[in-house]
């Protein structure tokens, strides 16, 4: 994404499912799925230790990608979606593997939370990011701050507006206010370096706070820092191995520092790891700069000319895919990268619509990256018989905009163009003063599911917070693209549906007073408290829309290829959101994290030999109570979806006393208190007989009082209390 915070990071509920239609050949993809283990060419980890796959697996490598709004289904039924234009990357996940097109995003669906749940396999109110990419804080005098998501795995709170914020919790935050587990920790525990490129957190992602934080602020990077601030960019941000304690990488480099995570479980002292490209590069290419996939093109920075990290923005399928390539040849065997939005022109800083050719073109680049990629890999001996690839994207934008010209353009031999294109800015301060004659003050999140803090923070019943929710759901506008005026508010959530919604963290100073989520058209911010300058209008630079709940945003894909995944090619069958996809990467591993996920393996995607012997004996009733959970549990599962829309009809409600929506919250806090005791009990029921330890045998009522633990009998308490909500 691009733009500011709202979009991505900078420098400074079913889909309709298209037919799929492959957009080329995919030579490189079907050799890289057919290699055989004769192809090695012996590339190891740099440690020898490394111990990635549990008793008969064959994985020594992990290798996992995740997109910026990249999508599987299409946008325009006439124009093939992005992975049909990417066939080298489709045909490998499906010829290969699954491709599971029932996945979901948690809330709000944005670039941070979204990646940041699928890292640790935790909502927002568990990793401390339900708001993003920026979020805002409460100061003690009652006004708010705003501050970046996308900020170094053990920062405090990253306002850039002062160097002494306020609220002093960290970033990631637990639900008991201590620092979120890393995600690497799993590996460099288990003897594997864990190289990142430019993956939410993971690296060095702003230069004020996170140098002098890791290399000391009498450093001689902080020198270079306060010299060039471009050069320190662009070598110390964005790129970076998490060492284990015997690697050779870390010990043989003078540059490596200390990987401090003071609140991680059980400790972790006597770690260490490279930051950034100017001490990563030498370590992982001695011999010439790191090149992107195609092996031969140096990756340079467009503000200093070096072999350094171009920008969170710059990372296109050719630079993260080359880094990988890389890092997996010097011997990490654990990597992980972020890839920009291929629908933004990242040269010119506008949106592109479906089928425009420059979206086509650059499409085209992608898929010619991955081409590159599985070639190299599988010169390299790195393929499916040794290798789990999981390729996923954050959340799947709605696209704002109008009709393409001509009406049959395909983007591939007719190029599209739009006349109208852009999402619909809409001034809520403005509307809101103009329209209901509210003057409330408050800060905003701004985003297609804005969030609003009531400037004080009122309690959640209090007048002046239901005055003020009510005037928002009221607040009307005439969308450009359907010429209907109506509610910008589709949804409304207060706290207690955001606790249900897994939007409430362990820092209460960063809860909104209300969540909106809007008309996926619209884009809601703050501006002026009247409507001089026009209140609602199309904004040509953003075309893409996240955050909201709408099911073309929440709903996004999954591929999964590698020893143990079964080969399903195409499938619906199961529903699974970003939680899932840490617990089961676990499970294939035979690795652990020292906590417990909001999320469960996948157990319908994996061959019985990664199945803990329990699971594989009652794997229907494991797989009927995991789907039942995913439908109770998730943000966007069936509880929330009927939960939002009571709460989003007790907001607005106007009963003299307030009755309703009174007796609306009573009941909603009762249904999440039901919920969460429910789910902390299916939740272990499937993920104890995979990670352990064996819990006491309990006999107690379930929440809707059906006796004992079994799988069916928690399977049909979580159906019951689903037909409740």
């Amino acid at each position: 994404m691009s733009g500011t915070w709202r979009r991505g990071r900078l420098r400074g509920l079913a889909p309709v499912l298209a037919t799929v239609v492959v957009v080329g050949t995919s030579a490189a993809a079907a050799q890289a799925g057919a290699a055989s283990p004769d192809h090695r060419t012996g590339v190891t980890s740099a440690d020898p230790s490394c111990v990635l796959s549990q008793p008969g697996s064959e994985i020594k490598h992990v290798i996992y990608l995740q997109f910026d709004n990249v999508h599987f289904t299409r946008d325009n039924p006439n124009v093939p979606s992005d992975l049909e234009q990417m066939p080298n990357l489709l045909n490998f996940l499906t010829g290969n593997g699954v491709l599971d097109d029932n996945h979901h995003t948690p809330l709000i669906a944005h670039t941070a939370n979204d990646i940041l749940t699928s890292l640790t396999g935790l909502y927002g109110s568990d990793q401390g990011q339900p708001v993003a990419n920026s979020y805002r804080y409460y100061n003690p005098n009652g006004t708010t701050n705003s501050a970046a998501s996308f900020a170094y795995w053990t920062d405090g709170v990253a306002d850039s507006s002062t160097p002494t914020p306020s609220d002093t919790t960290p970033t990631m935050v637990t639900p008991a206010g201590k620092n979120t587990p890393a995600p690497w920790v799993g590996y460099t525990r288990s003897g594997c370096d864990f190289g990142s490129v430019a993956t939410a957190n993971t690296v060095l992602e702003n230069t004020n706070i996170d140098i002098p934080k890791v290399f000391g602020a009498n450093s001689p990077e902080v020198a270079e820092l306060k010299a060039n601030p471009n050069l320190a960019y662009a070598d110390f941000l964005g790129v970076g191995v998490h060492c284990a304690t015997d690697s050779t990488l870390c010990a043989d480099s003078p540059n490596a520092k200390a990987d401090a995570l003071p609140d991680e479980p059980g400790g972790y002292t006597g770690y260490q790891g490279l930051f950034g490209a100017k001490y990563t590069n030498p370590a992982i290419s001695p011999n010439g700069p790191v090149t992107e996939v195609d092996g031969k093109t140096p990756i340079i920075d467009p503000y200093t000319g070096i072999n350094g990290f171009p920008g969170f923005d710059g990372m296109s399928a050719a630079v993260s895919l080359g880094y990988v390539a890389q890092m997996q040849e010097a011997g990490v065997p654990v990597t992980y990268a972020y890839i920009s939005d291929a629908h933004d022109n990242h040269a010119t800083g506008s949106a592109f619509g479906p089928g425009e050719a420059g979206y086509v073109a650059q499409l085209k680049s992608y898929d010619t990256a991955f081409g590159q990629f599985f070639t190299r890999l599988a010169k390299d001996g790195i393929d499916k018989s040794n290798t789990l690839f999981v390729v996923t994207s954050d959340e799947n934008d709605h696209f704002a905009g109008g009709k393409p010209s001509p009406a049959n353009c395909d983007g591939v031999t007719v190029a599209c163009t739009y006349s109208q294109i852009g999402e619909v800015n809409a001034n809520i301060r403005g509307l809101l003063a103009t329209q209901q004659n509210t003057t409330t003050p408050f800060g905003v999140h701004a985003d297609s599911a804005p969030n609003y803090y009531i400037t004080g923070n009122p309690a959640q019943a209090d007048a002046t917070t239901r005055a003020f929710e009510k005037s928002v759901a009221a607040v009307t506008a005439t969308d450009p693209y359907t010429g209907t005026n109506g509610p910008i508010a589709s949804y409304m959530a207060d706290q207690t549906e955001m606790n249900i919604l897994h939007m409430v963290t362990g820092d209460p100073l960063r809860t909104p007073t209300v969540t909106e989520f809007a008309n996926p058209d619209y884009y809601v911010y703050s501006g002026a408290a009247n409507c001089n300058s026009p209140c609602v209008q199309a904004e040509a630079a953003f075309a893409w829309n996240h955050g909201d709940f709408s099911p073309d945003v929440n709903t996004t894909w999954l591929g999964l290829v590698g020893p143990s995944v079964k080969h399903l090619g195409v499938t619906n069958a199961v529903w699974s959101d970003h939680t899932d996809i840490r617990p089961t990467m676990m499970a294939l591993l035979g690795l652990h994290d020292d906590y417990s996920y909001d999320g469960v393996p996948l157990i319908g995607f994996l061959k019985a030999e990664a199945l803990p012997h329990s699971v594989r004996d009652d794997r229907k009733q494991y797989e009927a109570l995991a789907a039942a959970y995913k439908q109770l549990n998730a943000s966007v599962g069936q509880f929330a979806a009927a939960t939002l829309q009571f709460a989003t009809a007790g907001i607005e409600s106007t009963s003299p006393g307030d009755t309703t929506y009174q007796q609306t919250d009573a009941v909603l806090a009762a249904l999440g208190q039901q919920r969460d005791a429910l789910a902390a009990q299916i939740n272990a029921a499937i993920n104890v007989p995979f990670f352990g330890p064996e819990p006491s045998v309990s006999h107690a009522a379930t929440p809707n009082g059906i006796q004992g633990t079994g799988l069916v009998s928690l399977t049909a308490a979580a159906n019951a209390l689903i037909s409740r909500a």
